[in-house]
C-alpha cells in the first residue's frame, strides 16, 4: 500500500454505505493490537508467577519450536489473506500472541518485574508518540521503506553474528539502531492503516482482515521496540 497516494484519502467521514469512519477504523485496529499485547504479557506473567515457565521450558528444543511456530503463523497470515475468513485471521493473531506469551515468560524470570513494567511504560510512551505522528502527519512516509528494510537487514545480520562473535562492545549501538528502526516502523505502519482504509473502500470484509493484519504489524513494532529498550536499559536479576 505504501506506494499509493494517501493524501487524497486523509479524511474522517464514513463510507457512503455507513461503515466505520477512519478514526473508528484506526481505533479498532489499535484495539486488536492492544488485545494481542495483553494476551502476551498476561500469559507470560502468569507462567512466571505460577512456575509454569519451568515446565514449559523443560521440553526439549521448546524455544526453537516456539520460534518456528511463530514464523509459520506470521507467514500464513501474510499469504492468502484474500481467501481466508475474518474469523480465521483473528484466530491466527490470537495464536501468535499466545505463542509469544510463552516465549516472553522467560523475561519475567530473567528480569526484575519492576524493571519490565518501567520499560513497558517507556515503550508505550515512545510507541504512542510515533503512532500519533504517523496518524496526523501530512508527509508521505512510504519513502522510508528502503531505509527501514536496510535497518532490518542490519539487525538480522548483527543478530546472526552475535551467535558466533563476541559483539558486546557494539551492543548499545545495535540496540540504538533497533530502537530507531522500530520507532520509524511504528509511524510508517500507522500511516499504512489510512492507506488500507482508502484502498478497501466499501469492502467491509477486507477492511476487517486488513485491520487485524495491521494490528499484527503494530504488535510486532511494539514488541521489538520493547525488546531493544530492554536490552539497552534493562537489568537482569543476575546483575
Amino acid at each position: 500500500m505504501e506506494e499509493r497516494n494517501i493524501k487524497r484519502y486523509d479524511f474522517d467521514s464514513g463510507y457512503a454505505q455507513g461503515t466505520l469512519t477512519l478514526n473508528q477504523y484506526m481505533t479498532q485496529t489499535f484495539g486488536w493490537m492492544f488485545m494481542g499485547l495483553m494476551i502476551t504479557f498476561v500469559l507470560a506473567a502468569a507462567l512466571a508467577l505460577t512456575g509454569g515457565v519451568y515446565y514449559v521450558f523443560s521440553i526439549p528444543y521448546i524455544m526453537s519450536i516456539l520460534l518456528i511456530a511463530e514464523l509459520v503463523v506470521v507467514l500464513f497470515m501474510s499469504t492468502g489473506i484474500l481467501k481466508r475468513s475474518v474469523a480465521v485471521t483473528r484466530t491466527l493473531f490470537a495464536v501468535y500472541s499466545i505463542l509469544n506469551g510463552l516465549v516472553f515468560s522467560v523475561y519475567f524470570v530473567a528480569f526484575n518485574v519492576a524493571n519490565l513494567i518501567f520499560i513497558f511504560g517507556l515503550t508505550a510512551l515512545f510507541f504512542g508518540g510515533f503512532a500519533l505522528y504517523g496518524r496526523f502527519t501530512k508527509t508521505d512516509l512510504s519513502g522510508l521503506r528502503p531505509l527501514l528494510v536496510g535497518g532490518l537487514i542490519f539487525l538480522l545480520i548483527a543478530g546472526l553474528l552475535t551467535l558466533f562473535i563476541d559483539m558486546s562492545s557494539l551492543e548499545r549501538i545495535i540496540c540504538m539502531v533497533g530502537i530507531v528502526v522500530f520507532l520509524c516502523f511504528t509511524a510508517y505502519d500507522t500511516q499504512k492503516i489510512k492507506a488500507n482504509y482508502a484502498y478497501f473502500y466499501g469492502d467491509e470484509v477486507m477492511l476487517q482482515k486488513a485491520s487485524v493484519f495491521s494490528a499484527l504489524q503494530l504488535y510486532l513494532d511494539f514488541i521489538n521496540l520493547f525488546l531493544y529498550l530492554l536490552r539497552f536499559l534493562g537489568r537482569s536479576r543476575s546483575r
